[in-house]
């Protein structure tokens, strides 16, 4: 599946919004801003990339707990290294998996298929520097991908949801989540990135679907 994610070059930012933590992340998101194409030139770039599969001394070094493996399947090792070679230095790699492992009812939700890997890069790239923003790391991530039967679970989730694509995250910060959304907004104003952005009463949706959306 293709994915929408295309961002317009990063517009020059005032220095009063940036702390000294974010400035370097912030470079570095906008140079992914001008590499993000499609989801092909994703596939095409990791086709190239070799992840080995994080070992189990990783694994336990990443806070990741052994029964997550009978739960989310021999691709554990694999996503978790994939995740670590992207140095987010805001939420750590256990943070962005749990959501993964979440249960409705009888319905488990799973890792994204192989093919959508590529496409929750850029909204992880987002998020690291909305923390900076915020000069606060990330407290949780409440929501990532969903599988399609676990996301028909989710009261209130659309069917045709960015989560479904591995696109879309809601996220919460040590801040009120309408605080949140509007540096996230504000991010977008500046140019560093096209996407939705949705407050809610516990959490902030953030996602880079390629063209803008609020809610």
């Amino acid at each position: 599946m293709t994915s929408p994610e295309n961002h317009l070059p990063a517009a020059e930012i005032r220095p009063s919004l940036l702390t000294r933590r974010g400035a370097l992340r912030l470079l570095t998101l906008t140079g992914a801003s001008m590499l993000a194409g499609s989801g092909t030139s994703h596939a095409f770039m990791d086709f190239f990339l070799s992840y080995e599969p994080a070992s189990p001394a990783t694994l336990k070094k990443l806070g990741i707990p052994p029964e997550w493996m009978s739960q989310l399947g021999s691709q554990l090792p694999n996503y978790a290294e994939y995740l670590r070679k992207a140095n987010l230095r805001g939420m750590t790699v256990r943070q962005i998996i749990q959501p993964h492992t979440h249960v409705r009812g009888s319905v488990k939700n799973s890792l994204p298929p192989r093919a959508l890997w590529g496409n929750i890069r850029s909204t992880l790239k987002v998020i690291d520097a909305l923390g900076d923003r915020l000069n606060m790391d990330v407290k949780q991530i409440v929501s990532a991908y969903r599988s399609p039967a676990y996301n028909a679970r989710c009261a209130g989730a659309k069917s045709n949801s960015y989560h479904l694509r591995n696109i879309a995250i809601d996220v919460t910060f040590d801040c009120p989540p309408g605080k949140v959304a509007a540096m996230a907004r504000a991010m977008r104003a500046a140019g560093l990135y096209r996407g939705g952005v949705g407050r809610y009463g516990g959490f902030t949706h953030v996602d880079t679907r390629g063209s803008n959306a609020d809610w």
